[in-house]
This record gives C-alpha cells, structure tokens and sequence, in this order.
C-alpha cells in the first residue's frame, strides 16, 4: 500500500477548529487504520519503543501466515483521551459505566505509548493465540482489539480483567 496515503487521510479526515484534535495527539478516524511501520504518524512515534518493536515483529509474522495487522488506534494524547472519555460518559449515561468501555486521561495506557488497538479480527484472532510469544496479550475480556505488553516474550499472560474499569 502507498505509505503516504495514512497520513494524508488522517490529516483529511481531523475536525477543524480551535480545541479539535488532529494527528499531532494520535487521532486516527473512525474506520481507518495505521501500520504499525508508519512510524512518521505520531500515534505510532509516541508509542513505547519495546511495544512497538513487539507489535512490528508480531505483524511481520501474521503476514507471512497471510494476516494483514493494522492498528486502529495506539498512542494518544491526554486531551485526545479526555475527548473519548467524555464522549463515553454521553454515550453510556455516566462515568461509571463509561469506564467500562475507555479510562480516563490518567488510567489510559494509550496515553502512556503501552496499549495499541489491532484489526481486523482475524488480526486479534491471530495475536490472541501467538501474542505471548512477543510478550503481547490482550488486557480486557470485553476489549479484543486492546493488547498491552503484560509478559516477557514467551511468557504466559496474565488472567484478563473484565474490562477497563477493573
């Protein structure tokens, strides 16, 4: 695929206007997706070296088994979270069930660069049964695109939490 056409649909795609997020704090549109190789796009520069590195080695290995990974969204900043827990909060009825589904700015592990979110499914499929192998695990039962570096490359990963609330 041409490599500049992720960014340029991201910068076409960003709300405009004074407090919108854009690129610069990891928006990636709904129903697009970035390389984990574009690494010139901010929501792949800001990222964890040790989980990108993981990432990168794990989508080489999906796409010698005929998986293409995409990521939906990885890094973002703290006002891009904020934006999507606020949202969820109108979406769910309030925090508490908001919580469920995206943390806040100071909970999220996208903020940190330590959360990537893979598709498409059979892309979640495949990383849920060899990501361990690069240390990769998904976190959140309700959540599986959402995979942290939670063990040591072949290590066994730890149990899921129910969702992001817990």
């Amino acid at each position: 695929m041409y490599r500049w056409l992720a960014p340029l649909l991201l910068l076409l795609t960003t709300a405009c206007g004074p407090g919108a997020v854009g690129a610069a704090d990891g928006f990636v549109a709904d129903g697009a997706h970035i390389s984990p190789f574009d690494t010139e796009l901010p929501a792949v520069a800001n990222l964890d070296p040790a989980l990108l590195r993981a990432v990168q080695d794990a989508a080489q290995d999906a796409a010698d088994d005929g998986v293409t990974m995409f990521l939906t969204t990885a890094w973002r900043s703290e006002r891009y979270q904020r934006q999507l827990y606020e949202q969820a909060i109108s979406r769910y009825g309030g925090e508490r069930e908001a919580a469920r589904y995206v943390s806040t700015p100071d909970d999220s592990h996208h903020v940190t660069g330590h959360a990537v979110d893979v598709g498409p499914t059979d892309a979640d499929d495949w990383l849920n049964r060899h990501g361990a192998a690069y240390g990769l695990c998904q976190t959140y039962a309700n959540e599986m695109w959402h995979f942290e570096l939670a063990t040591a490359p072949g290590g066994t990963c730890p149990p899921m939490r129910p969702d992001a609330s817990a």
